[in-house]
């Protein structure tokens, strides 16, 4: 027999069963062991070690495996920083939404020569000299020679002269900016900064309430948007679900809810930033004296100057933005099938156009909802505004588009006339044969937008269209993967 002993009886094969089983704690010194149950076989016992972060750790405090707790800081700090990159981008679009609304609200009448001090004196001697004769010496110097001085104007019973012209600079408030200065959205935001009772900060006239109103517009109306779709979809086969109805519906109540908010923000753009002229000191001002002499709640969302306008204008811009890319598309030779998905660069071309035929809709709503806006009701007085507004207030919407296409001129920006000294008997002589001039400056032909005034009515057409110019471009750099992110609009 062998003296080295066998080790076939100590091997044990090795067991097909899965174990995870925590290692032991250290052996501590006059400590005893529990005894361990044997680990039935496939069976997992998973380690108490607690669950990793969040990817790349972005998230130190997120613990998946206990109920999630809220970290204040880090939501404070995400509230304030979205508030300031909202107000920032709301305020590098202001300018251009002032310059916008004060060339809607402005009232350029359709008027006659100017009188008064416009008028360009004659040198006397220039009259004198017409003739040579002996008869001269006998006539009556008063005869055949113009006036030096302006004829008087008219006063009141208080005496206070009567303004007959909004081109009179006699006349004219110091608060109010001169009419026919500024032809376009650029045009009037350098003449409000060089004017004298304004300067850049009215570039920012109602930056706040502007801001509030968009954001809550944003967050709103997808609320809105959802609780009708929740409503429509429900499984009733009664109910009906017209594929634009829910978008437009969404649009019109959120801006139904919001138009106070826009009517407080026409208002502090619209009035003077002088002082002693200025009606409203902040958005909680103009608001408290709305309610008190306006009507309160009721008069301002169910004034039919203000909610007519206010039905239209937000039903008319989401209903074409809607409609308009789809019916545009085949006519522009992309089929019926376009879509942002497919045909990225195709859709948004026809977004573009179908965008500036559409502002020859809006426009002139939105136009005549500021006038109404800028209208005072009730007991509350006139607003006094930067440019000029009509001193007879409109009736209603469509009172509102007869006047401005029929008593407003569109010939921006106006030049003013000026009279010519008479002529003597020999210079009449020597140009008869020539081609007449009009007194201010023109040919025969004048422009027929002086006799007109549907260009007021689309004020501001020009900035929108760049704008939607600018739009196409981004969308189509970025791959048009943000066709559909928004609706917003200068």
């Amino acid at each position: 027999m062998s003296s080295n002993p066998s080790l076939r009886d100590l091997y044990n094969p090795p067991s097909s069963a899965w174990a995870f089983v925590p290692p032991p704690p250290p052996a501590q010194h006059n400590v005893t062991a529990p005894p361990t149950s044997a680990t039935p076989p496939n069976t997992y016992q998973w380690s108490t070690r607690p669950a990793p972060n969040s990817i790349f750790d972005l998230s130190p405090s997120l613990d998946l495996s206990e109920p999630s707790s809220i970290n204040v800081s880090i939501l404070f700090r995400s509230l304030v920083a979205s508030a300031l990159l909202q107000y920032t981008s709301t305020a590098i679009a202001m300018p251009l939404e002032v310059g916008k609304l004060l060339l809607q609200v402005q009232w350029v009448p359709r008027e006659g020569p100017v009188s008064g001090e416009q008028v360009e004196e004659t040198e006397e001697e220039e009259v004198l000299s017409d003739t040579n004769d002996d008869d001269s010496y006998f006539a009556d110097p008063n005869v055949g020679i113009p006036a030096k001085y302006p004829a008087p104007q008219l006063v009141d019973d208080k005496g206070y002269i009567i303004r007959t012209s909004v081109l009179e600079e006699g006349t004219r408030p110091e608060y109010v900016i001169p009419v026919g200065s500024a032809d376009g959205t650029w045009g009037m935001i350098k003449r409000l900064a060089s004017f004298r009772g304004e300067g850049w900060l009215s570039l920012w006239k109602g930056l706040l309430t502007s801001c509030v109103h968009d954001v809550i517009f944003t967050n709103v109306q997808p609320v809105v948007d959802n609780i009708l779709h929740s409503i429509f979809f429900s499984s009733s086969p009664g109910l009906y679900r017209p594929p634009l109805l829910l978008p437009v519906a969404s649009h019109v109540i959120t801006g139904f809810l919001l138009s106070p908010l826009d009517l407080v923000r026409t208002r502090l753009i619209a009035q003077s930033a002088m002082q002693r002229h200025r009606t409203y000191t902040g958005p909680l001002n103009a608001f408290s004296q709305i309610l008190a002499h306006e009507g309160g709640l009721k008069g301002i969302y169910l004034h039919p100057h203000l909610l007519i306008p206010t039905l239209l204008d937000n039903t008319l811009r989401p209903l074409m933005h809607v409609m308009m890319p789809s019916l545009v598309a085949p006519r522009l030779g992309f089929g019926q099938h376009v879509a942002a998905d497919t045909y990225p660069i195709a859709w948004g071309i026809a977004e573009f156009v179908g965008g500036c035929i559409g502002l020859l809709i809006t426009l002139p709503v939105e136009t005549v909802r500021r006038r109404l806006q800028v209208q005072t009701r009730g007991t509350a007085k006139p607003l006094r505004t930067c440019v000029e507004t009509r001193p007879v207030p409109y009736n209603g919407v469509v009172d509102a588009l007869w006047h401005i296409a029929t008593e407003e001129r569109s010939d921006m920006p106006i030049k003013t006339r000026r009279s010519r000294p008479k002529k003597s008997e020999k210079e009449k002589e020597t140009h008869e044969g020539e081609e007449v001039v009009h007194e201010d400056g023109d040919d025969e032909g004048e422009s027929w937008l002086k006799n007109t005034g549907i260009g007021q009515l689309y004020r501001g057409l020009g900035m929108r269209v760049g704008a939607s110019v600018i739009v196409f471009l981004l969308t189509a750099l970025s791959g048009g993967e943000e066709a559909d992110a928004g609706w917003a609009e200068l």
